[in-house]
């Protein structure tokens, strides 16, 4: 870590936690008024001292609810992180001593429960299908997305929003696709004006899936909890699984119940203290 990345990190109340892989700055901001912007964000980002996939901070609450905010690598704000909630929940439940906790992002309130040692459980609420939801550009078939470049090797894409925008495509397999090459490609397309996070899924059987996942403003990711939820949520829609399922990562796996309402399962690493 260098001189600069030392100074910054000593100014603040931070924490590191990862979630399947999927790394978190995490940034205590209830008891100061320390400011960050995008600058300072994609300047962590850029020196690498210390990956990080997003950056989140724990605002001021007066209540039983606790907000936060969300920052991807590239410094963009964003309405979700599956993983990131989890890793908000079990820091919260650790301080707290409790083992409900609500945790309230720019989109939603969700809802936490820590159901075993470093295993948590979130209620991440209704997914949303219309177009202008998601949002695309125009009104189209949300599960039947038409992109040129893609549809002839891997077919329709289907649209979701989980607390933020998904595109999957069901493919016979993920893992040898170069999501590094198509995944920017798909981010930025033109239907989406908020760009989009991207996964290839492996249908392995009906309880069972493989992805490969680009998160946008993030890139290539080992996990995405929204992803899971999304992909989960595609699958069942197109009756490829049933109401429960295994989203399977690089390095470990998220359990998500889908019938109403989406609610994911999985394990927290320590928390480390910057």
């Amino acid at each position: 870590m260098n001189k600069d990345t030392n100074q910054f990190m000593a100014q603040i109340n931070a924490y590191r936690m990862d979630g399947l892989g999927n790394n978190f700055i995490i940034i205590d901001r209830r008891l100061d008024n320390f400011e960050l912007d995008k600058i300072k964000i994609t300047n962590l980002s850029n020196k690498k001292a210390i990956p990080f996939d997003q950056l989140i901070t724990i605002e001021k609450n007066d209540g039983k609810e606790y907000p936060i905010r969300i920052f991807n690598s590239d410094g963009i704000e964003v309405s979700a992180c599956g993983n990131g909630v989890r890793c908000i929940a079990y820091l919260i439940s650790q301080e707290k001593k409790e083992k409900r906790i609500k945790i309230k992002t720019n989109e939603r309130v969700l809802f936490a429960e820590i159901v075993g040692e470093k295993n948590v459980k979130i209620n991440m609420g209704k997914p949303k299908f219309s177009w202008n939801e998601i949002p695309l550009i125009q009104k189209m078939n949300t599960q039947e997305i038409i992109i040129d470049f893609l549809e002839k090797d891997y077919g329709l894409g289907f649209c979701v929003n989980v607390g933020n925008p998904h595109i999957i495509y069901f493919v016979d397999e993920c893992t040898s696709i170069d999501i590094k090459e198509l995944g920017s490609r798909v981010e930025n397309y033109k239907f989406f004006p908020e760009r989009i996070n991207v996964t290839f899924a492996q249908v392995l059987d009906k309880k069972n899936i493989k992805v490969n996942v680009w998160e946008r403003g993030a890139g290539l990711t080992k996990a995405c909890g929204t992803a899971a939820c999304a992909t989960a949520v595609a699958a069942s829609k197109k009756g490829l699984v049933g109401e429960n399922s295994i989203i399977h990562f690089k390095d470990g796996n998220l359990q998500i119940d889908y019938k109403d309402e989406i609610f994911m399962t999985g394990p927290v690493s320590d928390i480390k203290k910057n």
